[in-house]
């Protein structure tokens, strides 16, 4: 199941048009990744290829795809030996809801969760460099292996929506309260990561470690 999070609005067009275009976007795996790391950072198609480790001319052609699509924007553009690097950024963000990600095709996917989980444990090394990541006596950390039926599941889910849904809303809240000069204290950047996935048998569990 896809995390539910809105994200910034296409720039033209309805919503329904963005989430096609969204959708036609990450259906091939190269463009799926580049678009996650544009999410992130202003980033060339050459610096998106170093890495992926890809060739640059498949990731030049997948990202000028994505900029016909409207799903990136040119940034700038710095003189490089002769030749020009140009920079983008994302303008639609790739997090889908459940009807979005169904129709999205299985290396798609896969290639979706690689780079989530990339991005989510480049920032989490960052926090542990910068001494960000225990400054807190307050952080949360877990993780809880359970076993459930279908039901189970279906519960486990719907909570992890609400719960997303409620951490855009205290956002929300803490920028508000931030333009009228009413801030609890200082603002700060803060990382929630919520996961929720079928893990494999124990079998195939203890083969994967052993590999």
């Amino acid at each position: 199941m896809a995390t539910k999070r809105s994200g910034p609005s296409t720039r033209r067009g309805t919503k329904a048009d963005g989430d096609s275009r969204l959708v036609k976007a990450l259906g091939h795996p190269i463009r799926a990744r580049a678009l996650s790391i544009l999410n992130e950072e202003v980033a060339s198609p050459k610096m998106i290829a170093a890495a992926l480790d890809l060739p640059l001319g498949t990731v030049g052609h997948h990202v000028k795809k994505l900029e016909a699509m409207d799903c990136i924007e040119l940034v700038r553009t710095e003189p490089r030996r002769g030749a020009t690097e140009h920079f983008y950024r994302g303008t639609v963000r790739s997090v889908l809801d459940d009807e979005q990600w169904a129709k999205l095709n299985p290396d798609s996917k896969t290639a979706l969760s690689i780079e989530w989980l990339k991005m989510l444990n480049k920032t989490a090394k960052q926090a542990l460099v910068a001494q960000t990541f225990d400054s807190r006596p307050d952080r949360h950390l877990s993780r809880t292996p359970v076993n459930v039926d279908e039901r189970g599941w279906q519960e486990l889910m719907s909570l992890l929506s609400r719960t997303a849904a409620e951490v855009q809303e205290i956002e929300l809240l803490s920028s508000e309260r931030e333009r009228q000069g009413e801030s609890a204290g200082r603002h700060l950047r803060a990382t929630v990561a919520l996961l929720g996935f079928e893990s494999p048998p124990p079998s195939e569990e203890a083969e994967t470690s052993e590999s």
